[in-house]
This record gives C-alpha cells, structure tokens and sequence, in this order.
C-alpha cells in the first residue's frame, strides 16, 4: 500500500534535482507562512473586526434611540455623531430601502457587518463596493431611511495589510536567496553531467573542472582519474595494434617481391591470394584501432551523407527511401564508416538492399534491410564482438577478423544511440540503428 501511494507521489514531482531542492526549502516556508496567517486572521483580524463591528452597530442604534427622543435636537445630534463618531448621517424620510443585494460572500467584512446587524437591527442595507473608503449603510425608520456614510476602517484593521505585506516579503526574499544558493550548488552537478555525457560519445572533455561542494568536487576529480585511466588504456590499445599491423606490413611487402621469382605460377598464385587476405585483415585491425577518433562534432545532413555513400557503390540492387533534411549532431566520418561496415556486410551476403531513414519526436531512425542468409536469434549479440565469426563455413570468412559490426556498434553507441538486429521483411537481416538528436 505504501510503495503504492510512494510510486503514486512520485509522479507529480519534479525530475530535476534543482526543482527537488527547492521544493524542500519553499514547501516548509510557505506552510509556515500559511499556518501564521489562518492563526493571526483566525485569532486577531477576524475577532478584532468583529469587535469593531459590533462597537459600530451599538453606536448606529445609539443614534436611532437618541433620535427617537424628543428631548433631543435632531440636527445637533446628527452634527455630534459627525464631528465624535465621524458619522456622514442623513434622513430620506419618503425613499425604501434599496432591493439590490449587494453584499459578497468572500469579503470578511461584509460577513461579519451582516451578522451583527442581522443581531441588533431589523431591515437594514449597506453596500461595500460603491466607495473606495466609505460603507453606505441604511437602516430602515419610520417611512423612510437613515443613511450612514462610515468610514470602513472603522470595522476593519489596517494591520492587515501591513501584516500581509511584512509576512510576503520575507517569505520571497527567503526563496530567492535559496534559489541562488540552489543554483550554485546544481551548477557543479549538471557540468559533471555534461562532461560524462560528452566523454561517452569519444569527444574531448578539455573545459571541465571539478567544483561545488566537497562531495560534489570529489565526485568531479575521480570522474577526472577514471576518463584518464580509459583514455590511456584506449591509447595503448590503438597503440598496440597499429604497431602490430605496421610491422607486419614490412615483411608482407618483402613476400610479395619474392613472389615475383617464384616460377610456380600455382604456388605463386595460392600465396598472393593469402597475402591478400591477410593484408585485407590488416586493414581491419588498423580501422578498430583508429575508431577513437578526434573529429570534432558537427551538424550535417544525415540523409545527404546516406544518398553519397550509396552512390559511391554504384549499384543499382541498393535501394533508398529517406527523409529529406534530416539534421543530426554527430562526428560525419564516424557515421559514414559504420554506414560503409553495415552496407558492405549485407553486399557480401545478398543481392538487393532498401535503406531507409525515418525521424520521430526526439530520434532517428535509419533500417538497412537485406535479402540474404540473416543472422539467427541466438547469434544477433554475439556479432557485435570484436573478432567474433558466426561460422567458418560462410563465404569470405577467412579475410574477415570479425570486426566490422563491432565497429559500427561503438561508433552509434558512442553518439548515444543503439543498434539492433532483426529479421527483414524478406527474411533477410534488418540492421536498424537509432540515433537520439
């Protein structure tokens, strides 16, 4: 029940850490300040008006009695309710009360001006909202009505205002301090983020700098150790097998002038046919030992690049069908070698090819479907494997090392992206490769 209503929670809020923080800090200052205002207007502002209210209330009906007796002058108590009790009095003695209703239900003061007059007086009207600062109040006499011009902080407090104003400010003050402070302390977060996204796609990570808190700044210098330990252990890696492939070009070289005075054209024929192959694999090796390499990303047009690289190979048995204008953010070489691999595999092992390229909300998406042999199910993640052959047996297997899927699988996982292999429509491979952008 609890994982239930955590998982149900944890929709409606925020993903990034920055908005997380500051949930924590604004979420208490705003209860705190909400708690304090339904307790001071609760307590204080509302009991304070109805007080003023009440105290208003007595004074109208005061005046009524006073009127009522004869022993008074009229026009002088009218004047000493306006000069003491700033009252604006006024007798309509042939005019009805008024039918409209005017009185808001949301407004504090003309609940509780209500409520008291209902207590004390029998038919009364009044109207809150015709002037600024003044209530216009009339009570049934006789034939005719008084009508009382009252000054509205006479039943409400000024302190509200100031109250409300004085509990805002700090509260906005508070947050906006807290979303500086935030700000800072994600800051270092988001780069070391940044930097780890960017050393994942192969690019050079020169402008990062550990900083932030000590965790943070910590967390920054091993991310710094661990892309030095991988950078040098790809180096020596590229190292080794360029070496290894360079050496072995220099008696190869040597082999094919000694082949020239050889004068068995059989045995001649057999050893240019391994030299080939083994220089064939050579060239492999040295393409697996180059993939890391220092092209600077670029925005280019991916379906452009695919139309060119097709038209290199000049066959008319390729077939595409692409999405024009589609933009990517990626190293174009990288791209066109892992297009290059994946398309010499399928000439290799069938007779016609569809490419196509589609793009969605937030990836694209490019399918090269084939006519040949395929690939089984249980075999699909093994091909990625550097040097890894699905059967001897299978024509042009000798010359190859198994290195071609594996390439292009590092080349689309290092812009973030991901390959899988499928059955074709025509029962064929399908190499469908997404790229995010």
């Amino acid at each position: 029940m609890s994982y239930g209503l955590s998982n149900f929670i944890k929709k409606f809020l925020p993903r990034r850490l920055f908005y997380r923080a500051l949930l924590i800090v604004a979420v208490p200052i705003i209860g705190l300040q909400l708690i304090i205002s339904i307790v001071f207007f609760d307590s204080l502002w509302i009991k304070t008006n109805k007080g003023m209210t009440r105290a208003l209330v007595g004074e109208i009906k005061t005046f009524m009695n006073a009127y009522e007796n004869e022993e008074y002058d009229k026009e002088f108590l009218i004047i000493l309710f306006r000069e003491h009790l700033d009252f604006n009095v006024k007798y309509e003695p042939t005019k009805i009360l008024p039918r409209e209703d005017m009185e808001r239900w949301f407004s504090p003061i003309d609940r509780t001006l209500r409520r008291e007059l209902k207590s004390q007086l029998a038919n009364y009207w009044f109207d809150t909202t015709s002037y600024k600062n003044l209530i216009d109040l009339r009570v049934k006499y006789k034939k005719g009505y008084f009508q009382f011009l009252i000054p509205k902080e006479r039943v409400t407090s000024s302190s509200a205002r100031i109250f409300a104003l004085w509990i805002t400010l700090p509260a906005l003050l508070l947050i906006s301090i807290a979303i500086i402070f935030l700000k800072n302390q994600t800051r270092p977060i988001i780069n070391l983020a940044k930097a780890s996204e960017k050393f994942g796609r192969g690019e050079n990570v020169e402008d990062f700098r550990p900083s932030g808190a000590l965790e943070i700044r910590q967390a920054g210098y091993e991310f710094e150790k661990m892309r030095k330990r991988i950078i040098r252990h790809l180096n020596q890696r590229s190292e080794m097998l360029s070496g290894i492939s360079h050496d072995l070009r220099t008696p190869l070289t040597r082999m094919k002038l000694q082949l020239a005075f050889i004068k068995d054209k059989t045995i001649s024929e057999k050893l240019s046919s391994d030299i080939t192959e083994m220089e064939k694999m050579l060239n492999e090796y040295l393409q697996f030992s180059s993939l890391r390499s220092n092209e600077k990303t670029e925005t280019f047009d991916i379906s452009e690049l695919i139309k060119n690289t097709v038209d290199k190979y000049e066959k008319k048995e390729i077939i595409t069908n692409l999405t024009e204008r589609v933009y990517l953010n990626g190293r174009k070489n990288l791209i066109q070698r892992c297009l290059n691999n994946l398309i010499d595999n399928s000439i290799k092992y069938s007779k016609n090819i569809l490419i196509s390229l589609e793009k969605s909300a937030n990836s694209i998406t490019i399918i090269i479907d084939d006519d040949g042999p395929g690939i089984e199910e249980t075999e699909r993640k093994n091909v990625f494997k550097p040097f890894y052959k699905i059967s001897k047996s299978r024509s042009d297997s000798k010359s190859s090392v198994g290195l071609g899927l594996s390439i292009a699988s590092d080349i689309i996982r290092s812009h973030g992206g991901n390959i899988e292999l499928e059955t074709s429509p025509k029962n064929g491979l399908r190499a469908k490769i997404f790229l995010p952008f």
